[in-house]
């Protein structure tokens, strides 16, 4: 097979955007590192255990990996990005996390992927899908999908970065694809924007970041910190909403990535049982942040809101 082949399948599987990369040790790593080294992780041990000598090289996960094929879906909608949203009673839940969990929507685009690809040549491979200890924006950026922006996120340059990533690790031998060229240039809106100055020049100081206070951290969010959150209950936007390249980024076509509701009342919020969050977010990634967790951030933007 082609890797102009590989590509258009990944297209027909439901993919917006697709590339092949090497499957050699990344260049990152030692950054990826060095940011460990510097605590930047805070308590999400995933990222600082033996997992992190997994993440040096995909061959770690398999051992046969020659390339591998990089796709990313979109899961933009319409509806008003958190910087235009001026409602202080309702709460703003990261945009990805609106709809249905992407890790079961990519895996099963991905699993068709390799379905259709094993009809043609036989081959080993492996599917991953964010979980997986594996540099995935950075072998996103090699297979030429966009570049690593100065927030962190996979941008590209004509569709923005609203994409969920995923990776089939291959055995193929396939012609990989030139690495995108970095297009951030001068600009620092996103470094600018930040409500409490979590991007430095090392990446993401994750013990400065919303998405973490309000997805991975355990406890308490520092007091210190409580007022920048604003009306986040889950994740934070604020980065990408002011990227210039998303002023006019591309929407998904992917009904299940269409938000079961959009910026609920705060005040109800506080008031869901156990049970009643179940209901509401089970099979989306809201369900991550746990119902105390949940609680706690609620309770955050509620005295925020006044």
């Amino acid at each position: 097979m082609t890797s102009a082949q590989v590509k258009r399948t990944a297209l027909d599987c439901g993919f917006e955007l697709a590339g092949i990369a090497p499957a050699g040790p990344n260049t990152d790593v030692g950054r990826y590192r060095d940011w460990i080294h510097r605590g930047m992780a805070g308590e999400m041990s995933y990222l600082t255990d033996r997992r992190a000598d997994v993440r040096a090289a995909p061959r770690n996960l398999l051992p046969s990996a020659r390339s591998i094929v990089c796709v990313a879906k979109l899961y933009n909608g319409p509806q008003p990005y958190s910087t235009n949203f001026t409602a202080n009673d309702l709460a703003w839940i990261s945009r990805y996390a609106w709809g249905d969990d992407y890790h079961t929507i990519l895996r099963g685009g991905l699993t068709q992927l390799a379905g259709r690809l094993r009809e043609h040549a036989e081959f080993d491979y492996k599917i991953c899908v964010d979980t997986a200890p594996l540099l995935e924006r950075s072998y996103a950026r090699d297979a030429g999908l966009g570049w690593i922006g100065k927030n962190t996120c996979l941008i590209n340059q004509h569709a923005g970065s609203w994409f969920f990533l995923g990776e089939l690790i291959t055995s193929l031998e396939l012609e990989t694809d030139a690495a995108a060229a970095d297009r951030c240039g001068t600009c620092t809106r996103c470094i600018d924007a930040c409500p409490t100055g979590a991007i430095v020049p090392e990446g993401v100081d994750s013990r400065l970041c919303i998405s973490y206070f309000t997805i991975e951290l355990r406890g308490p969010i520092p007091e210190e910190h409580r007022a920048s959150i604003g009306a986040n209950v889950f994740g934070c936007d604020i980065c990408q909403d002011v990227c210039p390249w998303n002023s006019r980024a591309a929407m998904t076509l992917e009904p299940a990535f269409a938000p079961r509701e959009f910026a609920p009342p705060l005040e109800r919020l506080a008031a869901i049982t156990p049970e009643e969050f179940q209901r509401l977010y089970r099979g989306t990634p809201v369900a991550r942040s746990k119902y105390s967790g949940f609680l706690r951030n609620v309770a955050v933007a509620m005295g925020n809101s006044r």
